[in-house]
Parts: structure tokens; C-alpha cells; sequence
């Protein structure tokens, strides 16, 4: 790091915030992952996706679109989409509307498995993330992170 170039470097201040939130959350999404496979077989990536079916109208959603909510590649999603597909929690059925799209529809069996893992889910957010936060900290770090995924994403929350 030579003072003569003009990379705007972060402050000893900034540069530890940036090294505690990357470890942060590595360690906490490997914790979640890790308790979602070893009690339901889902990782956390899996998890999501069912998620985002169970909200949508009719429990369906076009694979792009799915894509997008999950900030996921689709040839992720659709990879993904195959396991939970081959697990039967999801079926992939062509759009009524255009008949060239995709879409992702939660079964009934992909519910009840998201239904228990909810819980793993929950209580793994509450354990090692909202018990180290108060409720302003937890509100300031969505807060940013709706503003990064809007800048980079382009999805507003």
C-alpha cells in the first residue's frame, strides 16, 4: 500500500467493521446451512427457495423470477430446482401464459418439510444473530443491506 497511489483506502476503523462483517457472516451462514442439512436435509440456498414458493400466490413462481428474489445465476435456481424436484418438494410445470417460460410450484410435501425446518430456521436467526444485536442494530443492518441489494441488484424489498 504506497501512500502515492489513489486507492481511497478504508480507515483501521472501517477495515475492522469489513473483516467482522465477513467473518460474520461466513461463520453464521455456514451455521444455519449446517443445521438446516443435518436436521432437514435442505441447505440454506434450498431453504430460500421453498420459502419464496410458499409466498407466492398459488405457491408458484416462473423460474426467473425465482432467480431474481433468491439473488441467485437461474442455472443455479435450476439446478437447484432439480434437486428439490427429484426430493419432490417442487415440480416445475410450463407457464400457462406464454407456455415458454417455467414455473416452480411448491408441493405439499415440499410444504410440510418447510414447515419443520422453519423452526431450525428461526431459531438459528434468533441463537447466533438477533442475540447479539439490539432491535436499532438489527434494523441498521437490513437497512444497508436493502440499499446494497438495490444498488447491485436492482430489487427493491
Amino acid at each position: 500500500m504506497s501512500s502515492g497511489d489513489d486507492t481511497p483506502w478504508l480507515t483501521p476503523n472501517q477495515q475492522r467493521s469489513w473483516r467482522a462483517f465477513l467473518g460474520g457472516v461466513t461463520v453464521f451462514m455456514d451455521r444455519i446451512d449446517r443445521d438446516l442439512k443435518t436436521a432437514h436435509n435442505l441447505s440454506l440456498s434450498e431453504y430460500e427457495i421453498l420459502v419464496r414458493l410458499s409466498e407466492a400466490p398459488d405457491h408458484s413462481i416462473r423460474m426467473a423470477e425465482l432467480a431474481d428474489q433468491v439473488a441467485l445465476s437461474r442455472s443455479r435456481v435450476t439446478h437447484t430446482a432439480g434437486r428439490l424436484e427429484a426430493a419432490g418438494f417442487l415440480r416445475r410445470d410450463p407457464c400457462a401464459e406464454d407456455g415458454r417460460g417455467v414455473q416452480a410450484v411448491l408441493t405439499d410435501h415440499g410444504m410440510e418439510v418447510l414447515e419443520a425446518a422453519a423452526d431450525t430456521h428461526v431459531r438459528g436467526v434468533r441463537e447466533h444473530l438477533l442475540a447479539h444485536a439490539s432491535d436499532e442494530e438489527f434494523e441498521a443492518l437490513g437497512a444497508i443491506m436493502e440499499r446494497v441489494v438495490t444498488e447491485l441488484h436492482g430489487k427493491r424489498f
